[in-house]
C-alpha cells in the first residue's frame, strides 16, 4: 500500500514565526541538524527553514493512519537531511507500523515551499 501527504507554506509565515518567536520557535520544530543546515544558507535560510516544516507535514500526512496511539507526534521526530549528493532524506524517531519505504521530494520559490512524501507500507 502507498501513502501520499502534500504540503505547501508561505515562506514568509516561517520568517515571521523565527523573527517574533526566535529560539522558541525554532528549537521546538527543528532538530540540531537541521538547523546547522538551515543556518549556514545564509540568504536561502527561511527557505530551508520553510520546506523542512512543509517536509514534516507532508510526511505527517502520509503515515498517520500507521502511528500507534502511545506514540504523540513532535515535530523534532523527523528529521530533514541531506544525502552528499543532495537529495532529501527523512528519517523517523519513532517506529512506523509496517513502513517499508519513506521518499521525500522539496521545492521552494520566494515565496512559498513545498514538499511531497511518498511512504510504502508492507501488506498485512
Amino acid at each position: 500500500m502507498i501513502e501520499t501527504g502534500i504540503d505547501i507554506v508561505e515562506i514568509s509565515r516561517i520568517r515571521e514565526l523565527i523573527d517574533t518567536k526566535g529560539k522558541l520557535f525554532i528549537n521546538k520544530i527543528y532538530t540540531d541538524k537541521e538547523i546547522e543546515y538551515c543556518e549556514n544558507r545564509k540568504n536561502n535560510k527561511y527557505q530551508s527553514y520553510a520546506v523542512r516544516f512543509a517536509a514534516k507535514e507532508a510526511i505527517f500526512k502520509a503515515i498517520s493512519g500507521n502511528i500507534p496511539p502511545k506514540v504523540h507526534y513532535l515535530w523534532k521526530n523527523i528529521e530533514i537531511t541531506n544525502t552528499e549528493s543532495g537529495k532529501p532524506q527523512a528519517r523517523l524517531n519513532f517506529e512506523v507500523e509496517n513502513l517499508k519505504e519513506l521518499k521525500i521530494s522539496l521545492s521552494h520559490t520566494k515565496e512559498y515551499a513545498a514538499a511531497v512524501s511518498m511512504v510504502e507500507f508492507e501488506e498485512k
